[in-house]
């Protein structure tokens, strides 16, 4: 059987047919994938349990548009935790998407380094009256005429509710279906880049947001009590089985590299990402950043409330590797 997976979780299409689920659940002893609508609806296929808590299998009759779940010891129906787009919002279907149909235009796009940028923070949500993707596109070159070079968009990842700023997102690997389909960021990025603008992306990886968050479903280890946080349950960066924990948010960071197009990332509150490991989840993230932009100028930013320079700090001096810090103090 020839199967090829891009990421270590999510559902990917396979080039003979059919889709490539895996995802990691060490809670149930039993996980289902169900095919609610679309291609091969109706259907209930078990996925096999693989070492470490994953369960993974192709389903034949999954392809793109295929509406899923995933049921858990015979009861419940959760969303992928790694979907790629939640068309009616965090607690319904996933949807499985192809990624590969998008045809960029930015091949010559060299990416974004700190020097000389300036900053627009956008939120897509707010930004026109229509809300979506493709109205800001229409104002993009406005934009590049006032001198803007830098986009930096406010998280985008699936949130509930009819508008938010974006900081409760529960789906991370899915655009907001609010703003349109995942298609329309990737046109949004390709329009950036052709005008000039650089765009970086707004990433909240501390806490998950406490409505539509099913993550407990598959596995509890996904938090932690050893730290303390004023944004829910911390995130197991270092604890036991942290390391399918660190696997998904660092798989998150490369997809919206790689998938997205997009030339860095503004890391929310990285005061409440606690990690006592020996090399930091936030140094490890920067790296996979750049790995993931193969030549293209990147820029990792964080918001840090204190301020501690040992975020910037070159990894050879004891630092984190990063490029910048954002004052909340003074932005948004």
């Amino acid at each position: 059987m020839n199967l090829k997976r891009k990421y270590p979780i999510g559902a990917e299409l396979q080039p003979n047919g059919g889709t490539y689920f895996r995802v990691w659940a060490p809670r149930p002893k039993k996980l289902e994938v169900l095919l609610e609508a679309g291609p091969g609806a109706s259907s209930a296929i078990k996925l096999k349990k693989l070492k470490d808590g994953y369960f993974a299998g192709l389903v034949p009759q999954a392809a793109e548009g295929t509406r899923y779940c995933f049921r858990l010891d015979d009861s419940g129906c959760f969303p992928d935790p790694a979907s790629r787009y939640q068309p009616d919002g965090p607690s319904g279907a996933s949807q499985v998407i192809d990624p590969s149909g998008f045809k960029w235009n930015d091949s010559g796009w060299q990416g974004a380094d700190l020097k000389g940028q300036v900053i627009y923070e956008m939120h897509i949500g707010t930004f026109t009256k229509e809300g979506t993707w493709q109205a800001a596109r229409q104002e993009l070159a406005e934009l590049a005429d006032c001198g803007i070079t830098l986009l930096e968009v406010m998280p985008i990842a699936e949130f509930p509710g009819r508008f938010g700023w974006g900081y409760d997102g529960v789906g991370m690997f899915a655009p907001v279906h609010l703003y349109g389909e995942p298609d329309d960021f990737r046109c949004f990025v390709d329009e950036a880049h052709r005008l000039g603008l650089g765009v970086i992306l707004d990433v909240v990886y501390n806490h998950f947001g406490p409505a539509g968050n099913f993550m407990n479903e598959f596995s509890p280890d996904y938090f932690t009590d050893k730290h303390e946080s004023d944004w829910g349950t911390p995130i197991n960066f270092d604890g036991e089985n942290a390391g399918p924990v660190r696997e998904f948010f660092l798989t998150n960071a490369t997809y919206w590299i790689e998938e997205f197009h997009i030339d860095g990332l503004r890391l929310d509150a990285t005061q409440t990402i606690f990690d006592d490991s020996p090399e930091n989840i936030m140094t490890v993230i920067g790296k996979r950043v750049q790995e993931a932009a193969r030549g293209r100028n990147t820029i990792i930013g964080a918001e840090n409330e204190p301020q501690l320079t040992k975020l910037v700090r070159p990894v050879e001096n004891g630092g984190y590797g990063l490029d910048s810090l954002w004052n909340d103090d003074f932005h948004h």
